[in-house]
């Protein structure tokens, strides 16, 4: 008597994204096989990811996985999904969150001397702290998690999120959590996203028992806005959503200049009856429209 076929499940290779799999399969108790895939941000960590084009560049090969028929579901972290999902597929799944914040490793934004060296990747990262700290100066910090932890020493601080410094059980000596008024999370940083095709009954109705409808609509929330303003990783921009008690939404949303200088943020309250995805819409309009979001996009998009 043969048991139940094996949930095939898309993943990139690294330790962070291997956890991530392997804990959606935990959450689903169904017998499952890792598949494995190279994306183009992982093969090419010497180029800025704002260079490669930013949006999609971990996830384009993974999705394929699951259209092909390679694999069943894909994990992915859901800061790295684009702001829409490609035909074929459905974000089914947004099972938990952890820790939204980023943190600096190394010393803490006060104690950083004049001039000082901070590694980091990211182009929100650098707009938030130079917007407080115009004297830092920024170096290039790519690859997986324990490159950049490894590579600490050459800077006087680093940035990294600490939901996968959670995950891996890591514990740096000097890490110093940003506070959010400091430094807005990336778009649904910190949750988990599972994917599956549309067509699929049987990873539809498993995906369907381990979503958290409340962070599933907090993630739609932050990935409409990041639509609205034609976003990914090549732009300085973050959001956060939060439920308050009615169950309605609140959604802090940042658009910044890439040196810092201009800082773009509104909070904006979401109706009882509002969308997640009208909320973010909104709140992209609003900065756009409002703020002079749309003049600054032309500027960051020459």
């Amino acid at each position: 008597m043969t048991g139940p076929v094996p949930l095939r499940v898309a993943t990139r290779g690294s330790r962070l994204a291997r956890w991530q799999a392997q804990r959606v399969v935990e959450l689903l108790d169904t017998p499952a096989e890792l598949v494995v895939i190279a994306t183009e941000g992982d093969r090419r960590t010497d180029v800025p990811i704002h260079e490669l084009g930013g949006t999609g560049i971990f996830v384009k090969e993974v999705q394929a996985a699951v259209l092909d028929g390679r694999a069943d579901v894909a994990v992915h972290s859901a800061k790295d999904l684009p702001s829409e999902t490609p035909t074929g597929l459905v974000l089914a799944a947004v099972p938990e969150r952890a820790d939204r914040r980023d943190a600096l490793i190394g010393s803490s934004l006060a104690a950083l001397p004049q001039g000082a060296r901070v590694g980091t990747g990211a182009v929100r990262r650098r707009a938030q702290l130079a917007h407080i700290r115009p004297d830092l100066e920024f170096g290039e910090l790519r690859g997986n998690l324990d490159t950049r932890l490894a590579r600490a020493s050459e800077y006087d601080a680093v940035v990294v999120a600490i939901a996968a410094l959670q995950r891996l059980q890591l514990e740096p000596d000097e890490m110093h959590p940003l506070d959010f008024a400091v430094m807005l999370p990336q778009v649904a940083q910190g949750a988990l996203a599972v994917e599956c095709r549309a067509d699929d009954p049987r990873a539809l109705e498993a995906l369907a028992c381990i979503d958290a409808l409340a962070i599933h609509r907090e993630v739609a929330a932050e990935r409409a806005f990041l639509g609205a303003i034609g976003g990914g990783c090549s732009l300085p921009c973050g959001a956060l959503a939060r439920t308050v008690a009615d169950g309605a939404l609140v959604l802090d949303v940042l658009l910044a200049s890439l040196d810092g200088a201009t800082v773009l943020r509104e909070l904006v309250a979401g109706a009882v009856d509002e969308t997640p995805a009208d909320l973010g819409a909104r709140a992209g309009r609003v900065l756009l429209e409002e703020h002079g979001g749309a003049a600054l996009l032309r500027e960051l998009r020459p």
